[in-house]
C-alpha cells in the first residue's frame, strides 16, 4: 500500500525544497518507486528534482480541447484525455513525477486540479511512497486536492505570519473534515534558535513543531545553480534534519 506525504504552507515557506528533500531521503534509503506531484500551477518541483517537465496536466487538458474532433475511432472522450495524460508522467530510476501545470484559462485551475487528484488516486497504488507539492495558501484543501493523505507537513518559515498562517490552515482541515492521518508542523530556514515571537505565536495556538529545518546556504546554491536537490550531499544541515524526520515519522530510526 503506497504511503502519501503532502506539503502545504503559504508561500516562500519552501515546501518545494523540503519535498525535494524529503524524497531525496527517500529515494536513499531506497524506499522507492517514488511519484512527485507538482500540484502548484506555477510548477518547479521538476527543478528542484533536476527533471525537465516538458507536458503537464493543464497543457494536455488544453490541447485535448483542442484536439475533440480528431479522438481516434473506439476510443471515448474519457478513455482518450487518460490516455493522453499518461504522456505528462517524467520518469526516471525509482523515481516519476506528474505537474498540474496552469488551468485552461487565465487563473483557472480548478478543473486541473480535478484531473490531477483523480489521476493521483489511480497512480499511486503503483508506487510505494508519494509526495504531493502543493500551492501556497489554502485554496488546496477547499478543493480537497489534499485528502486521503497519511502525513501532512504544514510549512512555516521563521515568521509570525507563516505560523499563522499553519494556525489557519489546520483550523480549515477541521472545518472540512478532510482526510488526514497525521499533521505536522515544521519550521523551516530557522536559526539557532528561534526568535521570542515566533516561540509566543507557536504557544498561542498550541503548536509545537516536529522539526526545524535550518537555513541551509548549501540548498541557496543549489537553486541558485539549477542543481537537483537530490545530489545534496549528507553534510547539508537541512538534509541532516529532514532525515532525522523523516527517520522518526516513519520509524526507521
Amino acid at each position: 500500500m503506497s504511503f502519501s506525504i503532502a506539503i502545504a504552507g503559504k508561500g516562500g515557506s519552501g515546501k518545494t525544497s523540503t519535498a525535494s528533500l524529503i524524497i531525496r531521503y527517500l529515494k536513499r534509503k531506497g524506499l522507492v518507486p517514488i511519484l512527485a506531484v507538482d500540484a502548484d500551477g506555477n510548477a518547479n518541483l521538476g527543478e528542484s528534482l533536476g527533471l525537465t517537465v516538458e507536458r503537464t496536466i493543464g497543457s494536455i487538458i488544453a490541447a485535448f480541447n483542442d484536439d475533440k474532433i480528431s479522438i481516434p475511432g473506439g476510443l471515448t472522450k474519457g478513455a482518450y484525455l487518460e490516455l493522453k495524460l499518461h504522456e505528462a508522467i517524467i520518469e526516471s530510476k525509482g523515481l516519476d513525477l506528474i505537474s498540474m501545470g496552469r488551468g485552461e484559462g487565465t487563473g483557472c485551475y480548478c478543473y486541473p486540479n480535478t484531473v490531477l487528484k483523480k489521476f493521483i488516486d489511480e497512480l499511486k497504488g503503483n508506487y510505494a511512497y508519494m509526495v504531493l507539492d502543493n500551492e501556497a495558501g489554502m485554496e488546496h484543501l477547499s478543493r480537497r486536492t489534499t485528502e486521503n493523505i497519511d502525513e501532512l507537513f504544514i510549512i512555516s518559515d521563521h515568521s509570525v505570519k507563516g505560523i499563522r498562517t499553519v494556525a489557519r490552515i489546520i483550523e480549515l482541515i477541521s472545518e472540512l473534515k478532510l482526510i488526514v492521518g497525521r499533521q505536522s508542523v515544521i519550521i523551516n530556514c530557522a536559526p539557532q534558535a528561534l526568535d521570542s515571537h515566533v516561540i509566543q505565536e507557536l504557544e498561542q495556538f498550541n503548536i509545537e513543531p516536529i522539526a526545524t529545518i535550518p537555513l541551509d546556504n548549501a540548498v541557496y546554491k543549489y537553486d541558485l545553480e539549477k542543481r537537483s536537490l537530490l545530489d545534496l550531499p549528507d553534510e547539508s544541515e537541512a538534509a541532516k534534519a529532514v532525515s532525522s524526520m523523516m527517520d522518526m515519522v516513519l520509524g526507521k530510526s
